[in-house]
């Protein structure tokens, strides 16, 4: 019973760690990190040419691993608990395996948020794309925007 306290014990941790990797990165043109307040930033204008809504990995598109280890371990514990000796045995395995399965597709599932792409043509006729977390805020072909950049990184605001 102690290893399986264990267990249960590092998957939470596992778990929580993953969720506080995941807690707030956001591309949203409505949050500034405490480093970008108070800068200058350059306004461009331009007109919406298209919108198009996109997924957003906050992950890179690289899984950590942790939610296949957290889902693993913790279907292997629950599986084990099931039958008896070389039953025992098997059920741990294949709960492992089904964890670690399903604890990937939430880690994964838990990474991707709801983006757009906003494609701008400038005044001065140059056409940027830029890519953002979809908030309150509409974009529609047609509209009037301002382009707020600084340090590479450039948000769209009506």
């Amino acid at each position: 019973m102690k290893t399986t306290g264990r267990l249960v014990v590092a998957t939470i941790i596992a778990a929580s760690a993953v969720m506080t990797g995941c807690a707030y990165n956001s591309s949203s043109a409505d949050v500034y990190t405490a480093s970008q307040a108070q800068r200058e930033e350059t306004v461009r204008l331009g007109t919406v040419e298209s919108v198009r809504a996109v997924k957003i990995s906050s992950n890179n598109g690289q899984p950590s691993g942790l939610g296949a280890i957290g889902g693993g371990a913790l279907g292997a514990v629950a599986g084990s608990t099931i039958g008896g000796g070389t039953g025992s045995i098997v059920t741990g395995i294949v709960g492992g395996l089904v964890g670690a399965v399903a604890g990937n597709a939430v880690e994964n599932g838990v990474a991707m948020r709801d983006g757009v792409e906003i494609t701008v043509r400038l005044d001065n006729g140059d056409l940027r794309a830029i890519t953002q977390s979809a908030t309150g805020e509409i974009f529609r072909a047609g509209e009037r925007v301002r382009l707020l950049s600084s340090g590479g990184v450039t948000r769209v605001t009506h």
